[in-house]
């Protein structure tokens, strides 16, 4: 059981490594003025599924310097499309797409 409960969390990471477009939506941060965990202001957001919160850390492109003003200073539920990989232990999301989410 505990086998394939690992496997099905990898299998979205590995389908995206093959660079399927994937859509997230969570806590749009910045991950050094809100977390406090990267040395320059990146887009961050934080999915809760099952209990679990994933980390994914925007790759710097165009989509998501134009982004940031949006979440720097605040915390705002957004929804992302683009492909994602799993780097040093770190989900890493080239972004196409980004929006703050509507209720």
């Amino acid at each position: 059981a505990v086998g394939l409960f690992m496997l099905a969390l990898a299998l979205p990471v590995m389908a995206d490594e093959k660079g399927k477009e994937i859509t997230i939506t969570g806590e749009g941060k910045c991950g050094k003025c809100a977390l406090k965990e990267t040395e320059k202001c990146q887009n961050v957001v934080q999915v809760e599924k099952d209990g679990k919160k994933s980390t994914y850390y925007f790759v710097k492109n165009d989509v998501s310097d134009k982004f940031h003003k949006n979440v720097c200073s605040d915390t705002k539920k957004v929804t992302a499309t683009g492909t994602c990989k799993k780097v040093d232990g770190k989900l890493e999301f080239t972004a196409t797409k980004i929006e703050v989410a509507k209720d």
